[in-house]
């Protein structure tokens, strides 16, 4: 970095401060280069490269407002650097001033339109944004300056893959695969040959990637190709093995609750969720999983009920806590057991329904509770609020069908089960509905990772 000090004794000292501070940066010593340049400063208070290196120095240290103070003052005293818009765009971002960012990224390119810096720089900050298409062109422009940079490569190959333009994608994957093999490539090729329904091909780029860098994604990813396409045994294999070196993960512990419960091994699909609800007990989704493997093995119940308990004391604004909870201290048995809490289970489902009245499931419940206690003029309005917020749910059809029969409205019952009828038969068969919801969880586990791992916003 150049210094424009004046040739004299007081700016050589000046200069030797500067390059002092310079060196303690460059060798990561950042408050020491803090502590010189501070003191610099006040020599040298119009000084474009003292402001630009303290202003990355408090960058590096995460001192972002101070970082703004200088890396402004750096651009007022040099308006016609890149690198200096650039810097100031980049501490923008992490301040979460993202239209004054993108208007210096963009004056850093109307600076340098031949730069590859330049243009990969905006182009990777509207990826990092979700602006696919206005990424593309800056980052094609960085790839025809420098072809060999990877790390454009890679965030251009991923753009074409989210913008669906899938040959691009492959044919720019394939060219940067013959200059350096990575399993990040392959995992990026995999999803793209996901995105082409080609499963083969994307759970064999999985793999690769995941025995050429066996990380957490990576083997989550592999696994979680494997279970949406119910390749079981080698689902459960994958995610046994990814559990065994990441045991702190919570998706892998779900991901491997659900390949169990897939493959019918429920018992121990409950002891995995069990798991995964204990790695991160804010999360609404391993409880979810666990609820659908507790109704084919109920014989953890206190472990599962604790679980439950627990996830509604933790999230007393989510409607699905109590309702989880009131359907675990329920599983398995009927109002007319004893040693049913009848009266706790109906508050919580009352509570679940006041913390959201359109929650189908909720009123569903509360009218089979009522139902089983045989109070049929009580469960018809529950059945038919389940049905107004959800009316494919076949069973409340059934249900609500048979409470009418009891209450003498055979005309109305038999219309309720003729829907219930024409539902069983078009309805998705449970194994579709099963595999849409794994599906479901995959894309937002890769979402939140993806998401995680762009540029903070």
């Amino acid at each position: 970095m150049p210094v424009t000090f004046a040739e004299s004794d007081q700016a050589q000292n000046l200069q030797r401060q500067f390059q002092s501070a310079l060196a303690q940066y460059d060798a990561g010593h950042f408050p020491e280069a803090t502590r010189q340049l501070e003191t610099l400063v006040q020599a040298a208070p119009e000084s474009f490269d003292v402001h630009e290196l303290l202003g990355m120095v408090y960058a590096a240290e995460s001192e972002e407002l101070e970082a703004n103070r200088h890396l402004e003052k750096a651009v007022r005293l040099k308006p016609d650097s890149a690198a200096a818009h650039t810097n100031l765009a980049t501490n923008l971002v992490h301040l979460g001033k993202i239209a004054l960012a993108e208007a210096e990224f963009k004056r850093a390119v109307a600076l340098d339109p031949q730069s590859y810096d330049t243009n990969h720089n905006l182009g990777e900050f509207y990826a990092a944004g979700g602006k696919i298409n206005a990424a593309i062109p800056y980052l094609e422009k960085a790839e025809r300056i420098t072809p060999s940079a990877y790390d454009n490569g890679y965030d251009l190959a991923l753009a074409y893959a989210d913008a669906n333009r899938l040959s691009d994608a492959k044919s720019l994957i394939a060219d940067l695969l013959k200059e350096k093999d990575t399993a990040e490539l392959h995992n990026l090729l995999g999803q793209v040959e996901e995105k082409a329904d080609d499963f083969v091909g994307a759970e064999n780029e999985y793999q690769t990637a995941a025995h050429m860098d066996p990380s957490e994604s990576n083997l989550f990813d592999w696994g979680s190709e494997l279970l949406v396409h119910r390749t079981l045994d080698p689902a459960v294999e994958v995610f046994q093995h990814a559990t065994e070196l990441y045991p702190k993960s919570p998706r892998l512990a779900i991901g491997l609750g659900m390949a169990l419960y897939s493959r019918g091994n429920y018992d121990d699909a409950v002891k995995a969720l069990l798991k995964a609800t204990d790695l991160n007990p804010s999360d609404p989704r391993s409880y979810y999983f666990l609820s659908k493997a507790y109704d084919s093995s109920p014989g953890q119940a206190d472990e599962v009920t604790q679980r439950f308990r627990r996830f509604a004391e933790l999230q007393p604004h989510d409607a699905r806590a109590p309702y989880y909870y009131a359907m675990s201290l329920w599983k398995g048995h009927r109002a007319e057991d004893a040693s049913v809490d009848t009266p706790q289970i109906e508050s919580l489902l009352k509570t679940s329904i006041a913390l959201d009245g359109a929650f189908p499931d909720a009123h569903l419940q509360l009218g089979n509770l009522y139902s089983d206690q045989k109070k049929y003029a009580q469960a018809i309005p529950e059945y038919e609020k389940a049905l107004n917020a959800n009316g494919e749910l076949a069973d409340a059809h059934y249900r609500l069908g048979q409470a009418l029969v009891h209450t003498g409205q055979r005309g109305r019952a038999q219309k309720e089960l003729e829907v219930y009828q024409k539902l069983r038969t078009e309805h998705l068969a449970e194994l579709d509905k099963q595999r849409a919801e794994i599906r479901q969880f995959v894309i937002s586990e890769k979402k939140e990772a993806n998401s995680s791992s762009s540029l903070s916003q």
